[in-house]
């Protein structure tokens, strides 16, 4: 990209940010909450892109100056000086455009939001529960790394251990926009501890991560909600048979795409304290709604370039995890590594920043930044 090109397209960011700046400190906006929100976020993108556009004038200025020095100055050390300055400044230039052209790429809005994630054994059987137990662990021990909070919202566990099916939790700063890549059927292949005769099997589990809706995404007539509840049932000591802390939330909702009215069924039974487990159904009751009615959003993103993040169809194969040779195959990017007991473990970050970069030179190509 031309030098005149880029400073072309960064004009008015710094003259955006103090507007912002200014916007949010207004009683008025502060008072409109989905205002407030959408120019918070605003500032958070425009306040790294100022910060950026500042150090790229000041590198392109310093060229300048280094240039006329070079040709108007004798002074050896000042020579040497302006020499040094041209050379530290190009040098910087390229990388700090490449930083440049994904900050000017429109940011996916939900990607500051918190996610629920929900995993199910699929093929496979009592493998497929132990093998959906296994990846639970492995996005817990990934987050509470990352400083985020995980917490398992409903259950129900398998015969021989793992999970049919978990949901959790997941919140933080900038969490979709990490573990959207996880969305798809995960695969593995290995000898299942039921195996007698040492045999590989291969087996299945879905991953789906949906952005967590915020309150004012999607208007719920709370008054129509169906309220049971129930005792929780196992681990949790003498409360958890006496007190009925689950709950049990049923809402008919119209779906906006297919004109169906649909009945929506939620439990939530993560805390003993029932007037939480409420408002935590009624959080996965808002990210299911708001799920589904962006469904023609996240389509025309898939329609428009080609994306790394799972859409409406969960049922592609996005992984393998082979454990006779030890290897995990991220098969979207045909990229392996060969060091799966510590990427169960919760060491995933390196597939997922590829995952990034690969998006994002994506993102450029269909920008023709």
């Amino acid at each position: 990209m031309a030098e005149q090109t880029l400073l072309e397209r960064l004009d008015g960011i710094e003259a955006r940010f103090e507007e912002v700046s200014t916007l949010i400190t207004d009683p008025a906006v502060i008072a409109d909450m989905k205002r407030y929100v959408r120019l918070s976020k605003e500032y958070k993108d425009l306040e790294r892109l100022t910060a950026l556009t500042r150090r790229y004038r000041e590198l392109t200025d310093n060229i300048v100056e280094a240039r006329e020095l070079l040709a108007s100055e004798n002074d050896p050390e000042i020579r040497e000086m302006a020499r040094e300055q041209f050379e530290t400044s190009t040098e910087a230039i390229p990388g700090l455009e490449e930083e440049i052209k994904l900050q000017l790429i429109p940011a996916d809005p939900e990607d500051a939001k918190n996610v629920i994630l929900e995993i199910r054994g699929g093929t496979g059987g009592d493998e497929a529960a132990l093998f959906a137990g296994d990846l639970c662990k492995m996005y817990t021990r990934y987050c509470e790394g990352r400083g985020w909070n995980v917490a398992i919202t409903s259950a129900s566990e398998g015969a021989a251990g793992g999970f049919k099916e978990v949901v959790l939790s997941v919140t933080g700063d900038g969490v979709y926009g990490v573990l959207k890549y996880e969305s798809g059927v995960h695969r593995v292949q290995r000898v299942p501890a039921t195996e007698t005769q040492g045999r590989v099997h291969t087996s299945a589990a879905t991953v789906a991560v949906l952005p967590e809706a915020d309150p004012f995404d999607v208007e719920i007539n709370e008054g129509e909600i169906k309220w049971d509840t129930f005792r929780s049932g196992g681990a949790g000591g003498q409360n958890v048979n006496k007190v009925e802390s689950g709950v049990r939330l049923r809402y008919n909702w119209k779906n906006p795409n297919t004109g169906v009215v649909e009945e929506i069924l939620i439990e939530c039974t993560e805390t003993r304290d029932q007037p939480k487990n409420k408002e935590r159904a009624l959080s996965r009751l808002r990210t299911f709604i708001y799920d589904k009615e962006h469904q023609k959003y996240i389509d025309d993103i898939a329609s428009r370039r080609k994306t790394l993040v799972s859409t409406g169809d969960r049922s592609a194969k996005i992984r393998t995890y082979n454990y006779p040779q030890g290897r995990i195959t991220d098969h979207r990017i045909n990229y392996t590594i060969y060091n799966l007991q510590s990427f169960v473990d919760g060491d995933i970050q390196d597939v997922i920043d590829h995952l990034i970069i690969a998006e994002n030179a994506e993102k450029l190509k269909a920008a023709e930044l």
